[in-house]
């Protein structure tokens, strides 16, 4: 027998859209199936982070991130999402598919005094996560199905769709988040480039870059240790053309030494009651 090495005890590949398909007919149904895993985005003003916490505390979410940032978004759009110039909180949490609605949800509710402009949230699938951190979710996987069921929110490993909440498009890729690492100075020139393509706005964070010696002589650059981390939330259809624009005009061979890629979003809500 084989013998696996101490990396692939330590990563486990999470379950796609078919996870809930069985491989072995004769497995044992109560053993604990691997949970399919979101990474949740939430951006909003500095002084409501204290919102989100405070539904993670109550929702018992495990692991959550929070990053301040400053946002780019025009005027016109920023009681649509909520990401304008003034400084931001980028909220970062891993949760169960299958729970995705009920916290966003509870999120909006939270909210809902706070007006227009609340902020929006989106949902990035995982493809893989390291094992300690995997059974810990897989510990509580019938647990949570069981709550989402008992909410209504949908099937199993699925996250199902929001009663009344038609703004949440479930396992339906429409949209994608453009990420972009730039050295520092040259976020606005880049949302610039980003607007003129057809990008409503972004999210500035703040960053320090560190590359390999071998990376820096391949590219012929030299590495600036402050950078810029631009979030550009945007539909399939004009990512491309984004992404085109930013690498011509803000890539390796500029003085703004930028790095473009994107991931997919399954899930997008604005955190405004209307």
């Amino acid at each position: 027998m084989t013998k696996k090495s101490p990396f692939s005890r330590l990563l486990s590949k999470l379950p796609g859209k078919r996870s809930n398909a069985r491989q072995n007919p004769d497995e044992d149904d109560s053993k604990p199936s691997l949970p399919e895993l979101k990474l949740i985005f939430f951006i909003v003003d500095w002084h409501r982070a204290n919102v989100i916490s405070d539904v993670f505390d109550e929702e018992n979410v495990r692991f959550h991130f929070i990053s301040k940032g400053r946002g780019t978004a025009r005027s016109e759009v920023l009681d649509l999402l909520g990401i304008g110039a003034d400084d931001k909180a980028v909220v970062m949490c891993l949760e169960q598919a299958v729970l995705v609605p009920v916290l966003l949800k509870e999120v909006r509710k939270k909210l809902k005094n706070n007006g227009p402009g609340a902020g929006i949230a989106f949902t990035v699938p995982l493809s893989a996560i390291n094992d300690p951190i995997l059974l810990i979710f897989k510990q509580s996987i019938h647990k949570n199905e069981k709550i989402a069921e008992a909410l209504g929110q949908g099937q199993k490993g699925e996250g199902g769709k929001m009663a009344g909440e038609s703004t949440v498009k479930q396992n339906i890729i429409t949209n994608d988040l453009i990420i972009s690492i730039v050295n520092q100075g040259y976020s606005d020139e880049l949302m610039n480039t980003a607007r003129e393509a057809g990008a409503t706005g972004g999210t500035v964070i703040n960053a320090r870059g560190q590359a390999h010696e071998g990376a820096v002589k391949f590219f012929g650059v030299s590495v600036q240790d402050e950078k810029e981390l631009i979030l550009i939330l945007t539909s399939r259809e004009k990512k491309t053309s984004i992404m085109r624009a930013l690498c011509e005009t803000h890539g390796l061979n500029t003085k703004a030494q930028g790095i473009v890629f994107s991931l997919p979003v399954d899930n997008v809500m604005g955190l405004s009651f209307e």
